[in-house]
């Protein structure tokens, strides 16, 4: 069965009393749910945030990570940094590191390593440009990307990825992405899965959708049968409208 998932990304969004006062109300309002609840605010509250949220079902992940140990990274965050503060999930891969910080798909696969060399769950971002919809090259940039920096891995690490689908194309473009089209790439994304590893781990894998998911359109987009959660950026900053999507799951 796979898991459900609406994670909220905060980008780089709310200094450290914002940050309480918004957990505080969502961790209020947040409904029954049997979807997994997270929350990736930035590096520096993310203690504040664990401890915020202690007693909460919502979980605390990063946005980002670097793939050394340790060493001369000026600005950058480690694994075990952020283990040894309570967060075992983060984001890699997302669309605004891949084209703002020259995030490759090589320098990616580096960091899956390191995030699975000590066991941390993973949301893996990917997806295509509206040049590359608009040329009808999506599916084969997609397959590219997770090729690139995935599927070098061993079958048995898949337990600890989650897949989110950010077409890019669709984020603050003017250009709307329909729920049927959102399907129709977490559906190809499975098939690639299936014929580098097998319907097992495709079948199992959860696959979040990044493009800009609103209270509005949620129920719609996440009825879709491949489409697993959301990850939500805008909206994730809004404690109504973050709610209302975990109840749309």
């Amino acid at each position: 069965m796979r898991s459900k998932i609406v994670a909220g990304n905060w980008k780089m969004n709310k200094n450290g009393a914002e940050t309480e006062a918004l957990l505080a109300e969502l961790s209020a309002k947040l409904p029954d749910t049997t979807a997994e609840v997270m929350v990736a605010p930035t590096f520096v509250n993310l203690v504040g945030a664990v401890r915020s949220l202690e007693s909460s079902t919502i979980e605390v992940i990063a946005q980002n990570m670097h793939y050394a140990e340790n060493g001369a990274f000026t600005g950058e965050i480690s694994a075990d940094m952020l283990l040894n503060v309570g967060v075992d999930t983060v984001l890699i891969g997302h669309s605004e590191r891949r084209a703002y910080f020259g995030e490759t798909d090589a320098i990616l696969a580096k960091k899956v390593v390191a995030a699975l060399a000590k066991n941390m769950r993973i949301i893996f971002c990917f997806g295509e440009e509206l040049e590359d919809r608009k040329s009808d090259n999506h599916f084969n940039v997609v397959a590219s990307q997770l090729k690139n920096a995935l599927f070098s891995l061993e079958a048995s690490t898949w337990k600890n990825i989650v897949l989110a689908y950010e077409p890019v194309w669709a984020i603050g473009t003017g250009e709307t992405a329909s729920p049927e089209q959102a399907q129709e790439m977490h559906a190809f994304i499975r098939k690639t899965i299936t014929e580098s590893f097998d319907a097992t781990i495709a079948n199992n894998v959860s696959i979040l959708y990044g493009g800009s998911v609103k209270p509005n359109n949620a129920v719609e987009i996440f009825s879709k049968p491949d489409v697993d959660g959301g990850l939500i950026g805008g909206a994730a900053l809004v404690a109504d409208d973050f709610v209302a999507i975990i109840k749309a799951i």
